[in-house]
């Protein structure tokens, strides 16, 4: 290039033209020559941090060491959380790591043996390699190794059971990790399990502030996991406790007592839960009771096979959506709710029309009559599908459930009976006060005679009420399908739960069932978590007979000049 200069400069044979392009071109050539050794360098970077490994000494440290030695070194690669460190985890959980004395670390991969250290291809394994030798403890270091990794996953999923198993063995090698992770992490519920995890592992700290910090961070959740942690503080070795300091127990203590009082009440919140979900299984099972003992006074002991029939109707369509149109199973329960609608109103204007008309006015031969076609329906049920369970999967949106606390998980398919028993009550309350039938069906329940005088068709408002009280029925064996068992005895368990929901509500007031069921089922479960679930049902049978004794019309009674005796 100088050469090129000094020629151009003395040289009286080249003309300035030719000079500025021999210029550009060489310009040129020296940019695309810097470029090319910028690429070379930073490609040799890239190739250098790709074979990037865990240090010679900590490899050797984790093949070779005691097992003090590879806790600590499992430790250490959880706290960098080097994805380069993988493999060497891998081998070590597969017992594929083997060493050579104590200067070289091998990985076994099939029939290819590997230098851990420097990554040469060995052509076969040592006679004098032995395996690695672990415990308990340096299972668990390396489980907190593998979770460590999974930290920096993009899945949520990932992180989150990374994040869970770290919390079961907090060590404080990972607290560095945790505040990475911290930093980055914007999902709310894995950013307070990470505080939970970090303060879980700071609780044996050597400065006093960094312990009475993690105690009140664990004190501030209502997982029982971070009640037996604060508890180890208060348990003593021979005649000391494990935490010298007394107001650090004190204050372990306090966030004791404030994760029991929080448990308390989750306990308590999951009681109500549970009991609205009773009382919402007992008001769909009452319900079309409450529209035929009230109309007609007809005491229905088939009720409850109604009920059955409605839930083998859910059996039968999920069975059909699997075999004719797969693609929908997950939405065969919208499918069946009218199927068994229909399935259980039909039958019940059977058994109206053949049997329940030539009895009104005779109670008891009622009562028997209803009882016998009750056996008939369950000997059918049996007849055709046998005496055991038939199985009725809960679809994927009716499945798990969502965690409030962690002692309180709301499972979806009682949520989804809660809100279908409240449609189901105002479907009827709009039909009852809304449309010309329920205005025939109040006229009949409070007066039949007038109601008959004034030209209602009371024989057909009686068969219509009770295939609509069938009907009804039916929609709640669809939903008890999704929780409970679908057998021939299924309606058995709920026929005197609906009597005694509809009595203590008061005969033909729907408000009545409403509130009769929603009390009887929490009563219910409060008093079973108290006194057990049998003494609980004797109590609720003692309390609904003291109840009808004072007040024999139930809840609400139904109002009028007159009323049919």
């Amino acid at each position: 290039m100088f050469a090129v200069l000094r020629q151009f400069k003395f040289s009286h044979a080249i003309h300035l033209p030719q000079a500025y392009k021999t210029m550009t071109s060489l310009r040129a050539h020296a940019t695309q020559a810097v470029l090319g050794l910028l690429v070379v360098l930073f490609s040799t970077l890239l190739v250098t941090a790709a074979v990037a490994k865990p240090s010679p000494e900590l490899i050797l440290k984790l093949a070779a060491g005691d097992n003090d030695a590879k806790v600590e070194a499992l430790n250490a690669i959880a706290g960098s959380a080097d994805p380069e460190a993988l493999p060497l985890l891998q081998a070590l959980a597969n017992d594929s790591l083997k060493v050579v004395g104590d200067k070289q670390a091998l990985i076994i991969d099939g029939d290819k043996v590997t230098d851990a250290v420097t990554g040469a291809v060995l052509p076969a394994l040592p006679e004098n390699a032995e395996d690695v030798v672990t415990n308990n403890r340096v299972t668990l270091a390396l489980q907190n190794a593998f979770a460590a990794l999974d930290l920096t996953s993009p899945d949520r999923k990932t992180r989150f059971e990374a994040v869970k198993k770290l919390q079961d063995a907090p060590d404080e090698a990972i607290v560095p990790l945790l505040d990475k992770a911290l930093q980055v992490e914007k999902d709310p519920k894995i950013i307070v399990m990470l505080r939970l995890t970090q303060a879980a592992a700071q609780l044996h700290n050597a400065d006093k502030a960094v312990r009475m910090a993690a105690i009140t961070t664990l004190g501030e959740s209502d997982d029982p996991a971070m009640k037996q942690l604060l508890a180890g503080l208060l348990e003593k070795e021979g005649d000391t406790f494990k935490e010298p300091d007394e107001s650090v127990r004190v204050a372990a203590q306090n966030g004791i007592n404030a994760i029991d009082a929080r448990l308390k009440r989750g306990e308590w919140l999951g009681g109500i839960f549970t009991g609205i979900s009773l009382g919402s299984i007992l008001l769909l099972a009452a319900l079309g009771l409450a529209i035929t003992y009230g109309l007609m006074g007809v005491i229905n002991m088939a009720h409850g096979e109604l009920i059955m029939i409605g839930a083998y109707a859910t059996y039968i369509t999920q069975n059909i959506v699997r075999a004719h149109f797969p693609g929908l199973i997950e939405f065969y329960p919208l499918f069946a709710l009218p199927i068994a609608f229909f399935a259980s109103g039909l039958v019940g204007v059977l058994m109206e029309r053949l049997v329940i008309k030539h009895l009104y006015g005779r109670p008891l031969e009622t009562l028997l009559a209803t009882w016998g076609i009750s056996l008939i329906l369950i000997q059918s049920v049996r007849s055709f599908f046998g005496a055991q369970n038939v199985l009725v999967e809960n679809p994927q949106w009716l499945s798990g459930g969502v965690q409030v606390m962690s002692n309180l998980i709301l499972p979806w398919n009682r949520l989804a009976i809660i809100l279908f028993a409240a449609l189901v009550v105002i479907g009827m309350t709009l039909i009852l006060t809304k449309t010309r039938l329920g205005l025939f069906v109040r006229a009949v329940t409070q007066n039949r005679q007038m109601a008959s005088c004034v030209g209602v068709a009371t024989p057909r408002v009686d068969t219509v009420a009770f295939g609509l009280g069938a009907g009804i029925a039916g929609l709640a064996g669809c939903a008890l399908s999704q929780v409970t068992n679908v057998g021939p005895d299924l309606g058995q368990g709920y026929i005197i739960d609906s009597f005694m929901v509809v009595v203590t509500g008061g005969v033909g007031q729907l408000a009545g069932t409403l509130y009769a069921a929603m009390g009887l089922g929490l009563l219910n479960k409060l008093l079973e978590g108290w006194a057990g679930a049998v003494l609980a049902k004797i109590a609720v049978l003692v309390f609904i007979i003291i109840f009808i004794q004072k007040r024999p019309q139930g809840l609400f009674a139904i109002k009028g000049r007159f009323v049919d005796a």
